[in-house]
């Protein structure tokens, strides 16, 4: 029996009837040759390595009143079968009819009955000019039990690095447990009570040591100058006194203290769009190290060249540039517990007020040092263990009454990016080669738009979501990304 932390708890508390807060994996596999059958093959992949997939085979126990963090236990009564889907899309088989299928089956709850997750086996896909007939799985598996980068770490263990594998040792061989008692989870529940006061301290401690660094980061300096610069106005210059700058130094690019409207930035309903498209790694890579970027920018900088034109199109660019919140994995390998979330986040700015290509890159470039250099200084890597502190109940209460708060002010960042770096050899299930691994994560109010990328071998897959009522044309956004790629590439190369 394990307790969920603050932060894998928070992923619960923050769900409502239309924010479901899994994240998924959407692989395309090949099939090795006419007669193999995907369903039955990953049925019995998963059923023989369980007892290495601790996350697929733990299911909740709530503590009563929400006094403490709920536990997770292997199940007792775990089906394989309910877990395990099959679907299938009609004919011709297209990416975008692939596309519109996930889109639906993400925009459902997880069965908190059962372990959070749910993996669907879909057939019908067309192969690719010249290439073997195709099959996708998708994967869905709540936040609350990984995060992105522990989510990369289960699907190589689901799948083998070799064609047509032997089952691993101990294939099946894993044991439940017992739901524990009331009394017991009560009295776990008294003593992390007396525990979470002391613990609030050594808390308080590390925070004070950063915000000790923070003082002396430019960046961290800046934005708070930008602050004071906002309350100048009520409460005179006095804020200034004794702080001497000089008016020419070139300053960062901070994200705006207030984000700009977009079509997105809105309350979320329950129906999702999903998009995917794919970019070769190489050329991606080309492109960054030409500029003196790195992939992260390159991504950054296709995302924001992506959206300004997508908004302008529709005649809703704003004038100042939006802002992304970006996950920061706070892994540093070694953890005592891998299947829990060890995650923070950043918020950069998005030069999606600049035209030319080559200067986007450059920005996107120096508002992610940036952020890094925010997020290095302020206790951000605190945010796991912080998310812990309170009373459960009170926290939950107060969570949900947050999300019901953002849903009605203005956004504190407008979309989510994410880049996770995937496996660089290929996987296999049985004969067949996983060709993509397509990221689908969540969205939330009030950000109905989140872009999720992730390498494998030699591509960078592209997965974007988004509220279905929000932006209804999220393929037209996902083409407007592959075309700043190729504006980009065009640009460098010809030396502009």
């Amino acid at each position: 029996m394990k307790q969920l932390s603050g932060l894998d708890s928070a992923f619960l508390d923050l769900e409502d009837d239309h924010q479901f807060l899994h994240v998924s994996q959407l692989l395309i596999l090949e099939r090795p040759h006419a007669d193999f059958e995907p369903f039955p093959a990953w049925r019995r992949q998963l059923a023989d390595r369980l007892h290495q997939l601790e996350p697929l085979r733990r299911r909740l126990v709530q503590v009563p009143f929400g006094l403490d963090h709920p536990y997770w236990i292997a199940d007792p009564d775990f089906d394989l079968d309910f877990h395990v889907r099959h679907s299938a899309v009609p004919p011709p088989g297209t990416d975008e009819q692939l596309d519109e299928l996930v889109g639906r089956l993400v925009a459902a709850p997880m069965d908190r009955d059962h372990p959070l997750w749910v993996s669907h086996v879909i057939e019908g896909l067309a192969g690719e000019e010249g290439g073997a007939d195709r099959f996708a799985i998708l994967t869905m598996i709540h936040h609350s039990t990984v995060d992105g980068a522990a989510g990369a770490d289960l699907l190589e263990l689901m799948l083998d690095d070799v064609p047509d594998a032997e089952p691993p040792s101990h294939a099946g061989q894993w044991a439940t447990e017992p739901p524990p008692s009331t009394a017991v989870v009560l009295a776990r529940a008294a003593v992390n009570g007396v525990r979470r006061p002391a613990r609030g301290l050594v808390l308080a401690a590390r925070a004070g040591q950063s915000l000790a660094r923070a003082s002396r980061n430019p960046a961290v300096i800046d934005l708070a100058d930008r602050v004071r610069g906002s309350l100048r106005g009520r409460v005179g210059s006095v804020l200034n006194i004794g702080r001497e700058r000089d008016p020419d130094q070139d300053l960062p690019r901070l994200p705006p203290l207030v984000t700009p409207p977009t079509p997105f930035n809105a309350p979320v309903s329950r129906y999702r769009r999903f998009a995917h498209r794919s970019l070769p790694l190489a050329e991606v890579k080309a492109v960054g190290k030409e500029a003196g970027a790195t992939i992260n920018d390159v991504v950054v900088a296709l995302c924001s060249g992506g959206l300004r034109h997508w908004l302008l199109d529709r005649g809703e660019l704003p004038d100042q540039p939006l802002t992304a919140m970006i996950p920061v994995s706070l892994r540093e390998g070694g953890e005592d517990e891998q299947w829990t979330n060890r995650v923070s986040a950043t918020v950069a700015a998005l030069p999606t007020d600049v035209e030319d290509p080559v200067e986007r890159l450059r920005l996107a470039h120096d508002g992610l040092r940036v952020a890094k250099q925010v997020f290095a200084a302020l206790p951000g890597e605190l945010s796991p263990d912080a998310a812990g502190l309170g009373v459960p109940a009170t926290v939950s209460a107060v969570s949900r009454a947050l999300a019901r708060w953002s849903a009605v002010t203005p956004a504190p960042f407008n979309l989510v990016i994410s880049n996770v770096p995937g496996p660089r050899e290929p996987l296999y299930l049985g004969g067949a080669t996983m060709r993509h691994y397509i990221p689908v994560s969540a969205i939330a109010d009030p950000v109905g738009l989140n872009v999720t990328v992730q390498s494998y071998v030699d591509q960078l897959d592209i997965g974007l979501l988004s509220c279905a009522e929000l932006v209804p044309d999220l393929p037209d956004l996902a083409d407007a990304i592959i075309g700043e790629f190729d504006a980009l590439r065009a640009t460098v190369r010809s030396g502009g």
